[in-house]
């Protein structure tokens, strides 16, 4: 049973929303392809063998590096349950993983820049020769900036789901430190670590707008910032379907060996259950876990600090009356919507479908495969990069001669793909137990189609569907990579508008930009988690 009378309905939203994306991405690749029949491929260079090793060394190192942070972080929360802050801090550490990157990147500017706060600290010192955040260092603490959160919290969830007993039973046998480390907590984290550690890798591989910004130049340069720079700099065809080829030829086999570990969870992280750690009570282990909660606390909160107060001094008034801001905010706008929109509407029939193959008694061969075809749905903004779908459909529409005039809706495709697997995260834990609890009410009571709908679907599931479409649109809002290659007078998004400051040394007005694009990711994100802790079960 779905959440429909019959699993039809169910099944053909399904096989539409995979259409649309097989066309969608199938055309993207065809036009590489035939970009290719008069050409040929571009012959692969040092040079690109030297950005293919540097992209997946930075990955490699990144991965280390957020994983060595996360572990003592996502430790020290377990074993401090009851210290005041704690779920702020939790909270907190989900801020940088909904955070636009743009933002993200000027935040650590002004912290780690050369005028920043700690290149101001060490000339207070004496030391003359600042810090330089471009390159790979400013790649790798950027990298940290962002996934060591996520890997904590991923970790931590981990850790919460130990029963209670193993802690009173260490605690009885008078387990050391490092026993409970060893005996308790190892086996529990190091299931998820290949997991955690694969996404972590995927997505700093996949890195666009972090090296965009701290690249600083050709020797940090990654597969997908190399494939913008041969069309909009050099504007070499051959060179950027190779190396957007080269590209997905490494996604795939990434993500095929990272397939062979299961995918982390975050389902159980909570704060409200009875567990006692008595390894957590000496001052000394309080000091110390203290200590590092503060490290984390100082390194994720001092770049959020610094986008609110940079973006304070810049001139506010004048740039809400510019029109070229008027122009970008509404552009931003009007591609979030329809992105946000589809990504949802996409969400939705892809978990329906699921639900209704995995209720189905007859499902053989064909339901599985339909369902692994769903579940890969999710993986698409990691296997296909939005870089790499948004050179394809540029060449095609060279081709036609139609860049400006289809440019808006190709991006609108991209972004809500890219947003799909964080809507379908939203949407598909409500629904299930959605119907888990009223399908058998709404056949007893004859409701099908709208009727239900209206009746018993729509007031139940309302709050998950706007979450989730304010997260979609807050994605869309903060969005570089698709945008990139087409960003002209006639798509001018805010974020491709503030890059066009920082491009022009205006960094003054890029820090106020910043915080209004912050404030408008803020604002979709607190809508649609209005009135969560009140909402009742349905």
């Amino acid at each position: 049973m779905t959440l429909t009378a019959s699993p039809r309905p169910a099944l053909a939203g399904g096989f539409a929303g995979l259409a649309l994306l097989a066309l969608f991405i199938g055309t993207a690749l065809s036009a590489l392809w035939l970009e290719t029949a008069g050409s040929g491929f571009a012959a692969f260079s040092a040079v690109t063998f030297a950005i293919l090793r540097f992209t997946l060394w930075q990955a490699g190192l990144s991965t280390l590096l957020s994983l060595g942070f996360a572990l003592p972080v996502a430790l020290a929360l377990a074993r401090q349950r009851r210290f005041a802050g704690r779920q702020m801090l939790i909270r907190l550490m989900a801020i940088p993983l909904g955070l636009p990157v743009l933002i993200g990147a000027l935040g650590l500017l002004g912290i780690w820049g050369r005028h920043g706060l700690v290149n101001q600290g060490l000339a207070a010192l004496g030391l003359e020769q600042p810090i330089s955040i471009y390159g790979l260092p400013g790649i790798l603490l950027a990298h940290v900036f962002f996934n060591m959160p996520l890997a904590t919290r991923l970790l931590l969830a981990g850790l919460e789901r130990i029963p209670a007993e193993y802690w009173r039973m260490a605690a009885s046998l008078g387990m050391g430190r490092l026993a409970v480390l060893r005996l308790v907590e190892w086996p529990a984290m190091s299931r998820l670590i290949p997991g955690i550690a694969g996404l972590i890798f995927m997505l700093c591989a996949t890195s666009f707008t972090l090296v965009l910004v701290l690249g600083g130049g050709p020797g940090a340069t990654t597969l997908e910032v190399a494939i913008y720079q041969a069309l909009r700099f050099d504007f070499d065809p051959p060179l950027a379907v190779s190396l957007a080829g080269l590209q997905l030829l490494v996604t795939g086999l990434l993500l095929l060996i990272f397939s062979l570990w299961p995918a982390p969870e975050e389902a159980g992280l909570t704060d409200q259950r009875p567990i006692r750690r008595f390894d957590g009570e000496g001052l000394a282990v309080r000091l110390a876990d203290y200590l590092v909660l503060l490290i984390a606390l100082i390194f994720v909160a001092a770049p959020l600090v610094d986008i609110a107060a940079a973006g304070l001094k810049a001139d506010l008034g004048r740039l809400l009356a510019d029109a070229a801001v008027h122009r970008a905010i509404a552009t931003s706008l009007a591609v979030a919507l329809p992105a946000g929109c589809l990504s949802v509407m996409l969400g939705f029939a892809f978990i329906e479908a699921r639900m209704a193959l995995q209720a189905s008694r007859s499902g053989g061969r064909g339901a599985r495969a339909l369902i692994w075809l769903i579940d890969a749905a999710s993986s698409l903004v990691l296997l296909v990069p939005a870089v790499v779908l948004a050179t394809g459909w540029f060449l095609l529409l060279r081709r036609l001669g139609e860049v400006s005039a289809f440019a808006a809706p190709v991006v609108v495709v991209i972004n809500a793909m890219m947003a799909l697997p964080f809507a379908m995260r939203v949407l598909q834990p409500a629904m299930e137990v959605h119907h888990q609890r009223n399908d058998r009410l709404a056949l007893s009571l004859g409701l099908s189609g709208f009727s239900r709908l209206r009746r018993l679907d729509w007031p139940a599931l309302r709050r998950p569907f706007f979450m989730a479409l304010s997260f979609a649109m807050a994605l869309s809002l903060g969005d570089l990579g698709a945008v990139a290659l087409f960003g002209a007078d006639q798509l001018t998004t805010l974020p491709w508008l503030i890059f066009a400051r920082l491009g022009s040394y205006r960094s003054t007005d890029a820090d106020g930009l910043a915080l209004l694009l912050g404030l408008l990711c803020l604002v979709f994100t607190l809508l649609g988690t209005a009135g969560k802790q009140k909402e009742e079960p349905s």
